[in-house]
């Protein structure tokens, strides 16, 4: 068992608050453990240069972090500069949710997805693409109501867990502390079906083998699974 009482394969406690923001078109609170992140979807009916007159539409992320959001207060980004990991974990939740969705049947759209971290303990990134997913579902499910799309654009159910190897022992969606300690560390972006969109790992100390890869891929799976079928129930009663 470990210290906060899971089993080694076994997610954290997992809610998703739909339309938690009143104007955004989608918007979920993601919890996942004790990480929150707020999930928002906002509609310009606009795109970026290169898509004009295309008749094609765009997803863009952003990503940030509330100065109290860690144990220590982070100067707002807005005062200093975004760093480099949130333009990172921004890039990743845009191209992540773009593997999944039908860009031709958005108009000459962008979606802007904002993910804002209110209380962070691991797994940010992989909590912000989870529920991503569900506040975008959510605004094509407002716009498909409301007509101004004629076809549902979500080709795949899109999620996304962490794993990592804690002291020798593999485990499932690691939290800050365990996280902290990690000889190794990943993050696997898939669709519901188990396919890749994103998979990033990393050796902290010592290269890997294919086995210990093979042990968090099948952990990912599972979790993909689990997180799944909660963004399904979401869905459903939304």
């Amino acid at each position: 068992m470990r210290k906060d009482g899971r089993r080694p394969d076994e997610i954290r406690p997992v809610k998703i608050t739909p339309h938690y923001l009143k104007y955004a078109e989608g918007s979920v609170l993601m919890e996942l453990g004790e990480t929150k992140v707020i999930c928002s979807v906002s509609v310009e009916e606009k795109v970026p240069p290169f898509l004009k007159d295309t008749g094609m539409g765009w997803i863009t992320a952003e990503y940030a972090m509330l100065p109290r959001s860690t144990h220590q207060r982070t100067p707002r980004e807005s005062a200093t500069g975004k760093k480099g990991r949130s333009y990172e974990i921004q890039r990743l939740i845009g191209r992540s949710l773009r593997a999944v969705v039908d860009l031709t049947l958005l108009g000459e759209r962008t979606f802007w997805v904002d993910c804002d971290v209110m209380q962070a303990d691991g797994g940010t990134r992989t909590a912000s693409i989870t529920g991503a997913w569900v506040a975008l579902a959510l605004a094509f499910k407002k716009l498909l109501k409301e007509e101004v799309l004629t076809q549902d654009p979500m080709k795949h159910q899109l999620a996304a867990i962490s794993c990592g190897q804690v002291t020798g022992e593999v485990l499932l969606d690691l939290n800050y502390e365990e996280d902290s300690l990690a000889e190794i560390d990943a993050n696997f972006v898939m669709t519901a079906e188990g396919h890749i969109v994103e998979i990033q790992t990393t050796a902290e100390k010592e290269p890997f083998s294919w086995e210990t890869f093979e042990k968090m891929k099948d952990l990912a799976l599972k979790g993909i699974n689990e997180l799944a079928q909660i963004q399904q129930k979401v869905l459903e009663n939304a």
